[in-house]
């Protein structure tokens, strides 16, 4: 196949018409006098003609290496103009492929939570970066520049930022915008760059109130009226979550089985699946439950001041720090959450019940994954006496001699 039979000169001079270069590469020339480059290839048994631009805007020399590499592709099965309008496509900038794939797993995210903590990560610590740049050019050099002025200070925010970056480019390159090399990749990548995690800084966990001060505690709630304080008493009897017992409807209580349903879509995922959880009602548990007002046409057990809303996530901590718990506080840094804690510290350290009734009463996984494969039961009736122990240690009887706590300084 003859190519290259045009001149610069002959180009220019061309009358109206159509002239080879050869290869499929031709000069068409109108009437008007206009010149341009057009490359005509079959593939897939159809013909197309592929424009390259007028002459002598593209000069001779330029419109053959466009022609070349187009030929290639045809060879390669890949049509030259589906590849050049890719090419065109705009490719985004981090911060609105962030905010795309933020969209387009929003609705997966069961907790609404979740998508303001991706937002508020990336917009804090990564926007200002690398926010503007186009995704294709991120290398690792720029996700370092991120990460690590908090990867030592800040490491839990850091590895959720690094993971969020990684599904972000990866998202990237699913739709062609980069190549799938990611460069915030953790494993095999990052790993070999950052410290490990876990050896940067240990998990700092809830304080909890010790186990021995709860009796006092309790009754010192039970003369609080509101009703934070009686959702407080209602997640110790419980060991449940704070999220779980603001959650709680009034559908999903059996009053006369004692027995409380939290939905799968309403705990906290464990090893990656969400699972319904029984909690069996003790004595004093239900009689809460029962002396608890019906407010309105309200759904659920402890209803805030909007309406058709639960009480905040900030109610129960609150009304720690009203009695003077919680961050530097005088009787102590104690949270909601670290009551679960001391009723696992109480389980294992007073109590004789068996290791997994006591994880599967938080709403554990077991360990071992051949037990638990083979284990169908949730040991309810286990986890029933267990939780009437539980509540018989910390809703002493009135008349009971009960050590008072020491109280906030005036």
């Amino acid at each position: 196949m003859a190519v290259h039979k045009l001149t610069a000169r002959k180009a220019a001079a061309a009358k109206p018409g159509i002239y080879h270069d050869g290869g499929g590469l031709r000069l068409v020339v109108a009437t008007s006098g206009a010149r341009k480059w057009v490359f005509r290839y079959t593939i897939n048994g159809r013909r197309r003609d592929m424009g390259l631009g007028r002459f002598p805007d593209v000069e001779l020399a330029e419109a053959r290496q466009v022609a070349t590499r187009a030929r290639r592709q045809v060879k390669a099965g890949i049509d030259p103009i589906v590849a050049r309008d890719a090419e065109k496509r705009a490719v985004p900038t981090f911060t609105s492929l962030a905010a795309e794939y933020i969209r387009a797993h929003r609705r997966s995210w069961r907790n609404p939570k979740h998508a303001r903590q991706w937002v508020a990560t990336l917009k804090t610590y990564a926007r200002h970066k690398i926010g503007a740049r186009s995704v294709d050019a991120l290398g690792t050099d720029d996700i370092l520049a991120v990460l690590r002025p908090i990867w030592l200070s800040k490491t839990e925010t850091a590895k959720r930022l690094q993971g969020r970056i990684e599904n972000v480019l990866d998202y990237g390159a699913a739709h062609g915008y980069r190549d799938a090399m990611n460069p915030a990749r953790w494993r095999g990548h990052l790993d070999k760059l950052l410290p490990n995690p876990s050896r940067v800084k240990q998990t700092a966990h809830h304080p909890a109130m010790p186990y021995s001060d709860l009796p006092a505690f309790y009754r010192e709630l039970e003369a609080t009226p509101g009703l934070a304080y009686a959702a407080l008493r209602f997640l110790i009897l419980t060991a449940c979550r704070t999220s779980e017992v603001l959650g709680a409807r009034w559908d999903e209580v059996d009053l006369e089985s004692g027995v409380w349903t939290v939905p799968a879509e309403r705990m906290k995922a464990v090893a990656g699946a969400r699972r319904e959880h029984r909690v069996p009602l003790s004595a004093p548990a239900l009689a809460l439950l029962e002396s608890l007002p019906r407010v309105g046409n309200s759904p659920f057990v402890f209803p805030g001041a909007r309406p058709g809303r639960p009480l905040s996530n900030m109610a129960l901590l609150q009304a720690m720090r009203r009695m003077g718990y919680g961050k530097d506080g005088p009787r102590g840094h104690y949270v909601p959450h670290g009551f679960r804690s001391a009723f696992r510290d109480w389980a294992g350290e007073v109590s004789s019940f068996p290791r997994d009734v006591c994880e599967m009463a938080l709403a554990h996984t077991i360990d071992n994954k051949v037990e638990a494969a083979y284990r169908r039961g949730d040991l309810f009736e286990k986890r029933r006496k267990l939780m009437e122990a539980w509540a018989a240690h910390c809703a002493v009887p009135a008349g009971a001699n009960v050590t008072p706590l020491a109280r906030a300084s005036a």
